[in-house]
């Protein structure tokens, strides 16, 4: 049976996760039906007020959900509920982030929180770290620093020993999100007794500790994104997860296993405030017409719904390769980078468009998409930035376009499975040796749809343009230049998990092609992006122009997409 977008976006008037266990079902729906009792007046209101939202930790606490979706299976002492399910952890902050970052955000610093917990084998601090979340705890993730960032080579924070065989903490952390009430803190330091690498330390730390002193919320928000100090904080030896290079890897490896879930708040966010906005605007009525009546408003909606769609289709098949990850198949560090960037910056845009729509309207305190107007710029820049995640992206650049392997397909994987393996990621190092299969095989399937088959060839031809006249080392020292050449690239890994996701769901094919008319377009802009690039020579400039497509326009499929569109109106409002 066709697919089309309706089904696949989050509705909580018609959820229902059935294709989850019966316990994973029950929380979902109370979740969403807790917010829904509490209305979008209180929503709202808290939001501009900044009220601390005291009372959803306590839902959590009180419903086990955090407990439930965030202990791993080994530390759940036989409760067969309990384990790290990504694909119930991506549905959970999904339903966050329709009902607003900050909810999204709390969940979110506490599944960072756990990553070097669960990555760790210190028994000790796993069974507190396990009691805490069943007591309705949450966590925190002490990396970043107010000098340093996220930038771990210079952790300013130093561990003193104390001459009993532990240490003394002292330095401050910054931008760390539930620090005023995390009992789980993870640290990251190094000692002053050890040179080099072989120094770094991450430590479990409780905020209610008095040696623990919160400085500050750094944002004026409902959440608590803290500065804390540590002075003279004690730290035994049972309160070590990792030294080493073990501590760097956890800190590398907590980011591919907790800011994959960035992309999914984003769609919640952006899903909430498409049914708004269509609402509004058929409803509306300008010049004796509804608004929707107007050529460029239905431009805007039809890129909203197709972008927002991609985001749903790459964000759905990037779990599944996650789930099925092992050290022989690491093709998920390419995946996340994308999430954390690309579908960020998309739930951006959708944002944009839907707000050129509402005009004034997005501004008024009774609307969602006020909030969402604000917190979707968030999301690029809650791990780096989009330059960060970039240059991460590139790294996979020479074995993904040219040095393809064979693997066993890639089944949907919603099964109730512990992934375990995410914890056991091993060194963060040695991403050049990653491979993939070949990209081409996605595209192929979907050659007769002219879109897909425009893409294709824009596809094939940046590959030509890198082997044809491949970047000179000088250029690759230039990071606007190949910045500009990771956008592109972006955009391939991109299309490719949507053709996949595309054929395993039989993806409507209007929208599927309208879907692909927008990367037609985003590529052709990236290419002229390069192509004024200063560090380009002439024969680059001459294929990047190469790059350059207009999409199959057809006012057909674009009429009964936009029908589609039209029908989400009404389908949802918040409860007042």
């Amino acid at each position: 049976m066709t697919t089309t977008p309706a089904s696949l976006f989050f509705n909580p008037r018609t959820y229902d996760p059935k294709h989850f266990d019966a316990e994973t079902a029950r929380l979902l729906r109370a979740t969403i039906d807790w917010f829904e009792n509490r209305g979008k007046e209180k929503l709202l209101s808290d939001y501009f007020s900044h009220v601390w939202y005291a009372d959803f930790l306590e839902f959590q606490a009180r419903e086990g959900l955090f407990a439930t979706f965030l202990t791993t299976a080994a530390d759940a002492h036989a409760s067969p509920d309990k384990r790290w399910d990504t694909s119930r952890i991506a549905a959970l902050s999904e339903v966050l982030g329709f009902y607003g970052l900050v909810y999204w955000y709390t969940w979110q610093v506490t599944i960072l929180g756990l990553g070097p917990v669960w990555q760790s084998d210190t028994a000790s601090v796993r069974a507190r770290v396990a009691q805490l979340l069943a007591d309705g705890g949450v966590g925190a993730f002490g990396l970043s620093e107010r000098e340093h960032g996220a930038d771990i080579y210079s952790t300013d924070l130093l561990l003193i020993p104390d001459g009993d065989g532990g240490y003394l903490a002292n330095g401050g952390k910054y931008y760390i999100g539930n620090g005023n009430v995390a009992r789980i803190v993870s640290v990251f330091g190094r000692r002053t007794d050890v040179e080099g690498p072989d120094g770094y330390v991450f430590f479990a730390a409780d905020s209610r500790h008095p040696s623990y002193q919160l400085v500050q919320n750094v944002v004026p928000s409902q959440m608590y994104v803290s500065e804390f100090r540590l002075v003279d904080y004690p730290v035994a030896a049972e309160d070590i997860m990792h030294a080493g290079e073990a501590a760097f890897s956890a800190a590398l490896n907590t980011v591919n296993i907790g800011k994959f879930n960035l992309c999914f708040g984003g769609i919640g966010i952006a899903e909430h405030a498409l049914y708004e906005t269509i609402t509004h605007a058929h409803k509306r009525i300008l010049y004796g017409e509804p608004v929707t009546k107007f050529g460029h408003i239905r431009r805007y909606f039809v890129d909203a719904y197709t972008r927002l769609t991609a985001m749903k289709l790459f964000s759905d098949r990037a779990v599944d390769y996650f789930r099925t990850a092992n050290p022989d198949d690491r093709r998920y560090l390419l995946f996340n980078p994308i999430t954390k960037m690309k579908v960020t910056t998309e739930a951006e845009q959708v944002v944009a468009l839907l707000a050129e729509v509402a005009a004034a309207k997005g501004f008024e305190k009774d609307q969602y998409l006020t909030i969402a107007s604000n917190d979707v710029r968030g999301r690029p820049k809650l791990e780096g930035t989009v330059a960060v995640n970039l240059a991460l992206i590139n790294k996979f650049m020479p074995a993904y376009l040219f040095q393809p392997q064979d693997y066993p397909p890639v089944p949907t994987r919603t099964d109730p499975a512990d992934d375990e393996f995410l914890f056991r990621q091993g060194s963060a190092r040695g991403l050049a040796k990653v491979r993939f299969h070949d990209w081409r095989l996605a595209y192929a399937r979907f050659a007769a749809i002219g879109n897909v088959a425009a893409f294709t060839a824009q596809a094939e031809g940046f590959a030509a343009l890198l082997a044809n006249a491949p970047p000179a080392p000088e250029q690759l020292a230039e990071q606007d230049f190949t910045l500009a050449l990771g956008e592109l690239f972006t955009l391939i890994v991109y299309g490719q998990l949507i053709a996949e996701q595309a054929e395993i769901i039989d993806l409507d094919a209007d929208v599927l092609d309208e879907i692909f008319s927008v990367l037609v377009r985003d590529f052709s802009a990236l290419a002229v992006a390069l192509h004024g690039k200063a560090a380009c020579t002439e024969q680059q400039r001459n294929a990047a122009l190469a790059l350059v497509a207009a999409p199959r326009a057809d006012q057909d499929r674009f009429d009964r997409v936009w029908q589609q569109v039209e029908s989400l109106s009404g389908t949802y409002e918040m409860r007042a």
